[in-house]
């Protein structure tokens, strides 16, 4: 697992400045962070009236990056629980490779937070750019569907 360097975002004249506002950490490598999770490439059948890429669709492919990494912690089924601090920097458009890639947060007895990149190689690029992140939550369950706690691997015990 990777370990990125991440800060906040200031607010500019745009941004909410109120103090409910929440912003996910802005990533401020140029290359994505966190472990690749799932690529993709955006096709004509995901765009909105205006030929961009819907905002829904890269947000469902973040959910399964997260969701296969936040399970493969776990080592169990995991069902998303929340998302926070969505940023939507810039467009997808067709033909833009779109990779996710997730870095761990945090985790706690049941649940599992995890920050998720989604980063697109355009047509003619050489470059990645980041275009959208955010705060994802897990909760591991059981086969009946019910809250699990995660069990942790122990370290080994030195003689």
């Amino acid at each position: 697992m990777s370990v990125c360097s991440i800060e906040r975002d200031a607010p500019d004249e745009h941004q909410m400045t109120d103090s409910q506002a929440v912003h996910a950490p802005l990533n401020t490598e140029s290359e994505p962070c966190g472990d690749l999770s799932i690529r993709t490439l955006a096709m004509p059948a995901d765009t909105n009236q205006n030929g961009d890429i819907f905002g829904g669709w890269l947000l469902s492919q973040m959910d399964v990056g997260g969701g296969i990494f936040a399970s493969k912690l776990a080592k169990s089924r995991t069902v998303t629980v929340a998302i926070e601090a969505m940023n939507f920097r810039k467009p997808v458009f067709v033909g833009d490779l779109v990779s996710v890639h997730a870095n761990l947060v945090r985790i706690g007895k049941t649940s599992i937070t995890v920050h998720i990149e989604a980063w697109v190689l355009r047509r003619k690029e050489t470059s990645s750019i980041l275009v959208t992140d955010g705060n994802f939550t897990y909760v591991s369950i059981d086969d009946q569907g019910q809250p699990q706690v995660i069990k942790r691997e122990e370290p080994p015990i030195s003689p």
